[in-house]
């Protein structure tokens, strides 16, 4: 008798468990996981979330050791704790401190103002201090308002580096960072190094003039590459351009094995998921997206795949992923990573019908992707669980669990592993070399993975006579055409 009335007790525990909670419940449910989540929370920014200065950085005035305000930061009293993180970050970018250290000397960068909107994280200071050792003035901010770090910034600011960033910027911010950047009275800018096209563009509507004196642009991303063609389409492109993006050194390795491992860490620190048995939807399988599948499926999921692709459908479907359109799976799957490039891939009737508990995350450069702005409506409740973790609540009780307001997840809510970007910021400060401009860039990428071979104790094998002659090739290389292709290994 006693062990049929414990059956009865628990499934009527269970069907209490299964129902949505009241307003009440919900609100309650959410100040808990609130406190817990704040006191056990460790951003990237390791300093930024535990600040109790609200004081937005642009009513401060703030000097750093030399005496100058040139700059914009959360707390310049933190480069103390950034330049240690640097350091650290140094230890696994050999490969750009040796070309560093080959350069400098030579001072190749000699009077170029290069002004930059990239991610500010420890990697990416690596690579600022490299063009300043090599002879380059820099003014540098942020392409995304919640990946900077904080204590970075502070330090860059403190060598002398022009920074104008924090984490958490408005709207309002970032632009405002931007113009402060490019605006300064006889400074003018004569190259960009940019990551996804905002500052570009800033430059190209509101400087026209100052534009057309810029004699290179570096860009790093699917979508700045993008916004460049569209210019330069327009016949509006006045100044040369390099798609980093696109060079094997950066899509093969930053967009692949970056996102193979930061993935599950951006969704292990938010959510706490267990990736095992859960179904997953990928939009895009392109290097991204490759190495999103490739790490969720080694961990058990049963893992989707949206394409509009009939190629990278074709790889998806033999690398052992199901080819689906989102509305085909869409009631049923647990987690949505986007990873296209492309704007509203995830709409709000989509997200309508999402089962409770469902985790959106975007892994692409702009915040376009997941329709965020549909979702700011009277009916639906937003609740902060931490830092760059939301509850959407619909007025059903139905939650679903929005991380970093759909903006890029790794760099926002974890971190990446530094030595692939290693890889990209050699590529980046390589391009910026006036002596490569006229080289092969098959070459000059054969240059990049060499410095980073050393790391792994790697022996390249070496051609005989007979054998270079035998391809038509020379000893040292390069040993592919520019048109080659490196297969994915996913």
């Amino acid at each position: 008798d006693a062990y049929f009335l414990f059956l009865e007790n628990y499934k009527t525990d269970k069907q209490e468990f299964s129902r949505f909670p009241t307003k009440a419940g919900r609100r309650s449910l959410s100040r808990s996981i609130s406190q817990s989540s704040t006191d056990s929370y460790s951003s990237a920014a390791s300093y930024t979330d535990s600040s109790d200065d609200e004081t937005s950085p642009r009513d401060k005035t703030q000097l750093n050791s030399k005496g100058t305000n040139d700059f914009c930061v959360k707390n310049i009293k933190q480069a103390e704790f950034g330049r240690r993180e640097i350091e650290i970050a140094e230890q696994d970018m050999s490969a750009l401190i040796s070309l560093r250290k080959r350069a400098q000397g030579e001072k190749p960068l000699a009077g170029a103002k290069i002004v930059g909107c990239t991610h500010i994280t420890a990697q990416t200071a690596v690579l600022i201090e490299t063009l300043v050792a090599l002879g380059a003035q820099c003014r540098w901010t942020a392409c995304n308002i919640y990946s900077t770090q904080n204590e970075v910034a502070a330090a860059l600011s403190e060598i002398g580096v022009a920074v104008f960033a924090w984490k958490g910027e408005s709207e309002d911010d970032f632009w405002w960072c931007i113009n402060k950047c490019i605006n300064m009275e006889g400074w003018q800018p004569n190259m960009i190094l940019d990551d996804g096209g905002d500052l570009t563009h800033w430059v190209y509507k509101k400087y026209p003039n100052g534009f057309k004196k810029i004699r290179g642009i570096v860009e790093e991303s699917v979508t700045g590459v993008h916004r460049l063609y569209q210019l330069s389409k327009a016949g509006k492109l006045c100044v040369p351009a390099m798609n980093v993006n696109d060079s094997v050194t950066k899509q093969k390795f930053d967009n692949l094995y970056c996102c193979r491992e930061s993935i599950l860490d951006g969704l292990k620190r938010t959510t706490d998921v267990m990736f095992g048995g859960k179904q997953v939807v990928v939009c895009g399988y392109g290097e991204v997206g490759k190495g999103c599948t490739a790490a969720l499926k080694a961990m058990g999921s049963i893992v989707y795949v949206t394409e509009i692709d009939p190629i990278c459908s074709l790889q998806a479907c033999m690398d052992g992923f199901r080819v689906v359109k989102l509305n085909e799976v869409i009631r049923q799957v647990d987690i949505i990573i986007t990873c296209t490039g492309n704007k509203n891939v995830v709409t709000r009737d989509q997200l309508d019908r999402m089962k409770n508990g469902s985790i959106v995350c975007n892994m692409g450069h702009s915040n376009t992707e997941i329709d965020v702005a549909s979702l700011r409506t009277p009916e639906l409740t937003w609740e902060r669980v931490c830092s760059q973790v939301d509850h959407v609540i619909w007025p059903d009780g139905k939650r679903v669990i929005l991380l970093a307001e759909g903006r890029l997840l790794n760099l926002s809510c974890s971190t990446v592993p530094t030595f692939v970007l290693s890889i990209t910021a050699t590529t980046q400060v390589i391009q910026t070399l006036p002596t490569v401009a006229n080289k092969q860039q098959i070459a000059v990428y054969e240059y990049v993975a060499s410095l980073h071979l050393p790391t792994f104790d790697a022996h390249l094998t070496e051609l005989s006579d007979e054998q270079a002659k035998y391809l038509g090739l020379n000893k040292n290389g390069p040993f592919k055409p520019n048109y080659y292709r490196y297969k994915c290994p996913c």
